[in-house]
């Protein structure tokens, strides 16, 4: 019910939206210390099955503007699949897992699901990953949790290695080994490299962090970040964590993509247990200006 809602309100709001726009006969000057923001729409975990009216709401966002859809995973319905289901019925819409879990499938399976759905969505993919937790990894999917900051580095990179495809994949990380030279290894793996080419080999990447460290670690390696349970409040230990992160960043890598990252719902009709979860970053003004002195420092060096 809560997307056949979605999907009435939206449509009951769009004519006052129009309307608006109409009104602004001469748009002012851009500002260089703001950025439009992209609103995204989170279809959310599925319950006893599918949710009823998806891909009406979605058809709705993207006539309405909307710049992404979201689909989630914890331990029933997966992220990829719903997408490649609802991609084939929009033609805009970029597709973001939110999140797909590092250990629901390893770094090359994850590497072969989004770029094999970027081909098929015409390069609309997003591919939003996250370490998940203790309890879903080790009763869900029998692995242990050990060391997520490690962990999540070692698998972007061998995503990222997998999405350039410029030399065979190999990892000789503390917890992704390829070739795997376990002591149960027959001895006959070798390096591969993905016999499909990618259709972008910059697929943006988006973490999914709550912590210091790991939102640091967003700033650093990553494309976007994906926040959860965000507040206000905490903006400024957020510019913090996303400054050391832009310090250690490679100068090849644009934080531009991480400054574009903010998104709101804002509808005060919508009572608060209906809203649509979206994924957001920080839009504050310290955060945005944050981001713009990494990106003028890295366009000066």
């Amino acid at each position: 019910m809560l997307n056949l809602y979605m999907v009435r309100v939206l449509r009951s709001q769009r004519k006052r939206w129009l309307s608006n726009v109409k009104r602004v006969s001469k748009p002012g000057p851009p500002n260089p210390r703001l950025e439009p923001m992209r609103i995204a729409y989170a279809v959310g975990y599925w319950k006893q099955g599918p949710p009823r009216g998806a891909l009406k709401a979605i058809r709705t966002a993207e006539r309405l503007g909307f710049e992404s859809v979201w689909t989630a995973e914890a331990y029933g319905s997966d992220a990829f699949t719903p997408l490649a289901w609802w991609g084939s019925q929009t033609r805009r819409i970029k597709l973001g897992t939110g999140i797909a879990q590092l250990s629901a499938r390893t770094p090359t399976a994850a590497a072969m699901a989004a770029l094999t759905l970027d081909h098929l969505s015409g390069g609309r993919v997003i591919l939003g990953i996250g370490a998940s937790g203790p309890q879903v990894v080790e009763g869900w999917y029998g692995q242990p949790y050990p060391k997520p900051l490690a962990r999540t580095r070692e698998y972007i990179d061998i995503v990222r290695q997998v999405l350039a495809r410029e030399t065979p994949v190999e990892s000789t990380g503390e917890h992704y080994r390829l070739p795997y030279i376990g002591p149960d290894a027959s001895g006959l793996g070798k390096p591969l490299k993905s016999t499909v080419h990618p259709l972008r080999a910059d697929l943006p990447i988006y973490l999914a962090a709550e912590g210091p460290k790991n939102v640091a670690l967003a700033a650093e390696i990553a494309d976007g970040w994906l926040p959860f349970l965000f507040s206000p409040k905490a903006n400024a230990d957020a510019v913090a964590s996303l400054e050391a992160g832009f310090a250690l960043r490679a100068p090849e890598r644009s934080p531009a993509r991480i400054s574009r990252l903010r998104c709101r719902w804002r509808s005060s009709r919508i009572p608060t247990w209906r809203r649509p979860r979206t994924w957001c970053g920080p839009s504050s003004r310290s955060t945005s200006e944050a981001w713009a002195r990494k990106a003028r420092t890295t366009t000066a060096t």
